[in-house]
């Protein structure tokens, strides 16, 4: 039997699914929020592509993340056509948490590509780009 999970209406909605799921324990519905194609910037330094390899990175994470995982602030969506782009302030201190979404044919949304981890620019080593 197939398990059906809720898909994501609004680009925003995938946020509220991660969280949802992570706190769930549910790896594969985890993945299922990605495009089959997607590229995940995670773990840190590394790329990650591809849906049943996003479904490994987060059974890994899952194993070692302190739960529950938090709801965190969201900014504002930046829409262009069937794209958007969704972030939030993370609450872990890593900086920002950055997406792109892809609107899908059948009206529901998936990442395409996540940034789950950035940090601020130390301002004692960044420079100005003329």
């Amino acid at each position: 039997m197939t398990e059906t999970r809720e898909r994501a209406h609004t680009p925003e909605d995938l946020a509220r699914l991660f969280v949802a799921r992570a706190n769930a324990g549910d790896a594969a519905g985890l993945a299922e929020l990605y495009a089959p194609d997607a590229v995940l910037a995670y773990p840190p330094g590394s790329v990650t592509v591809g849906r049943e390899a996003i479904r490994a990175v987060c059974e890994r994470m899952l194993e070692h993340a302190p739960r529950p995982f938090a709801v965190e602030e969201p900014l504002p969506t930046v829409r262009y056509g069937d794209l958007a782009l969704t972030s939030t302030r993370a609450a872990d201190g890593t900086g920002g948490r950055v997406q792109v979404n892809r609107q899908q044919q059948d009206g529901s949304w998936l990442r395409i590509m996540d940034r789950p981890e950035t940090r601020p620019a130390d301002p004692t080593t960044s420079k100005a780009v003329d």
